[in-house]
C-alpha cells in the first residue's frame, strides 16, 4: 500500500492537455494495479486559460452564450467525462485533479467526495470563512446572510474507473467571476458564484491558498506529500506514462 501523494505543480496547462495527461497517468494506474504493482496517488494542480467544460450529463442550454461570444472572450467550451454540469475554469482558480488509487484507502465515492469537500472547508477557515454543503450538491457553499444569498466557491465533478479517480475541483480564489454570467453554473439558477477575494475584499495569493488546500487534503486523506514543480513534475509524469509530453510554459 502507497501512502505518497505525489502533487505535480503544472502552471498554466491547457484544459484538453491536463485530460489528456489525466488519461495516461489513470491508465498507468490501472495497468500497474493488474500487473500486481502498488501504484502512487497522484494529484495535478494547474491553473487554466478561459474554458468552460461540461460533464457528461449536463445540459448545453446552461450555456447562455453562443460559438461566436466564446471566441471573442478567448474561452471555449469542452465536453468532458466527468459527472456534473457546465461550470468555467480560468486565471486565478485553484484546480486540482486527484487521481488516487481508492483501493489503497477505501471504495467509497460518497466518502471521496466528502474528504474533498472537507479539505475545501478546513482551508477557508484559515482565512474566517465558513464553508459548508448543500444537500444534494456536491462543492462547498458559503451560507446566506442578511447581505448575500447562499454562493458557490467551490465546484466538483468526478470520473472513477477501477476505483481511480480523475477529474477533481475548483476553488475560486481570484477568478473573474463575470464569466461565471454566461452559464448556468452546475445547472443551479438561484445561487450565484463567488471568490475568496470577494468574501475578504482582498487580494488572496493563488500560491498560498493552493499550498494550504494540498496541506489539508494530505491530512484528509492520511497521506505523506511529494511535491514536484515544472520540469521535474512533467519528467515525473513522463516516467509513469512512458510517453513524453509536449512542454508549455509555466
Amino acid at each position: 500500500m502507497s501512502d505518497t501523494l505525489v502533487v505535480c505543480h503544472l502552471g498554466h496547462e491547457p484544459y484538453r492537455r491536463t485530460w489528456d495527461l489525466q488519461n495516461q497517468i489513470q491508465r498507468s494506474v490501472v495497468d500497474a494495479k493488474r500487473a500486481g504493482r502498488t501504484p502512487e496517488h497522484v494529484l495535478l494542480s494547474v491553473e487554466h486559460a478561459p474554458v468552460y467544460t461540461l460533464g457528461k450529463s449536463g445540459d448545453e442550454n446552461n450555456l447562455l452564450v453562443d460559438e461566436d461570444w466564446l471566441a471573442a472572450n478567448g474561452a471555449e467550451l469542452v465536453r468532458t467525462d466527468r459527472g456534473g454540469d457546465i461550470t468555467f475554469h480560468g486565471p486565478g482558480q485553484i484546480v486540482l485533479y486527484p487521481i488516487l488509487d481508492l483501493d489503497q484507502l477505501f471504495t467509497d465515492l460518497g466518502k471521496y467526495l466528502r474528504l474533498l469537500e472537507q479539505s475545501v472547508i478546513d482551508c477557508l477557515l484559515m482565512y474566517g470563512i465558513t464553508g459548508s454543503r448543500v444537500k444534494g450538491q456536491t462543492g462547498v457553499w458559503l451560507p446566506k446572510n442578511k447581505h448575500q444569498p447562499e454562493r458557490k466557491i467551490c465546484a466538483m465533478g468526478i470520473h472513477c474507473s477501477r476505483w481511480v479517480t480523475k477529474h477533481g475541483l475548483a476553488v475560486n480564489v481570484s477568478t473573474d467571476l463575470a464569466y461565471f454570467e454566461s452559464i448556468v453554473p452546475c445547472g443551479i439558477a438561484d445561487k450565484p458564484v463567488t471568490s475568496l477575494s470577494r468574501e475578504l475584499g482582498r487580494t488572496v495569493p493563488l500560491d498560498e491558498v493552493r499550498e494550504r488546500l494540498v496541506g489539508h487534503i494530505v491530512r484528509q486523506f492520511n497521506l505523506t506529500l511529494r511535491q514536484l514543480h515544472g520540469r521535474e513534475a512533467r519528467d515525473y509524469i513522463d516516467e509513469l506514462t512512458g510517453e513524453t509530453q509536449p512542454r508549455s510554459n509555466g
